[in-house]
């Protein structure tokens, strides 16, 4: 019976251990977000025909949208952009893969005849 109680005491320590460690593995790689900055010429087109293809493509890479839209203000410097969508993914490395995989490239093409699109990746603060 002690030696069933010194197994079990054993595997529960392992599996603690296992999750702190992938805690820890967790935190060293700090969350990316992606900052756009478009200033949309036709909107009814890109709302119809880019933003669709886009969210998709976007949303099937782990994208958490945090903005979108929305009223802006200029707190200092010039003007934002007609349009702000504040973006938030796992690291930089999966930001910069959705930016750049094949769905999105195609959805750019379309959003490039409609606006004028600065977008830019920032590497958070661990949480």
């Amino acid at each position: 019976m002690k030696a069933y109680r010194i197994v079990l005491g054993m595997l529960a320590s392992f599996g603690l251990g296992a999750g702190i460690v992938e805690g820890l593995h967790a935190q060293a790689s700090p969350p990316a977000y992606v900052i756009s900055e478009i200033d949309v010429t036709n909107p009814d087109a890109y709302a119809k025909e880019y933003v669709p293809l886009a969210n998709k493509a976007l949303a099937d890479s782990g994208q958490k949208r945090l903005v979108s839209g929305g009223r802006t203000i200029s707190l200092s410097g010039a003007p934002p952009a007609s349009r702000i969508v504040l973006s938030m993914f796992e690291n930089l490395e999966k930001a910069k893969a959705a930016y750049s995989s094949p769905a999105y490239l195609e959805a750019r093409k379309i959003g490039d005849q409609y606006g004028k699109l600065r977008i830019f990746a920032v590497e958070g603060i661990p949480q």
